[in-house]
């Protein structure tokens, strides 16, 4: 398989849930279908879901929740 790093595609804060206490969208080791919600980014309360391109299984994520992320810096890896 080959593993492919996916890049934040807007700058903001990086939310691997949509509110405080609920479940993550995808944990490592989970697979990943088109369409997968990965986690959102919120610039000025305004949500943008990271949606995955790629089927796969998700390898690593490179930010922790409720990080800043700045455009076309690594979110994670999926193994595909």
């Amino acid at each position: 398989m080959t593993v492919k790093t996916i890049q934040a595609p807007l700058p903001g804060t990086f939310y691997r849930s949509a509110s405080p206490g609920d479940p993550v969208f995808k944990s490592t080791g989970d697979a990943v279908a088109v369409g997968d919600t990965i986690g959102l980014i919120e610039v000025m309360k305004s949500f943008t879901p990271v949606v995955a391109e790629d089927a796969g299984t998700l390898a690593a994520f490179h930010v922790e929740n409720e990080d800043a992320v700045m455009a076309g810096q690594p979110l994670y890896d999926l193994d595909a």
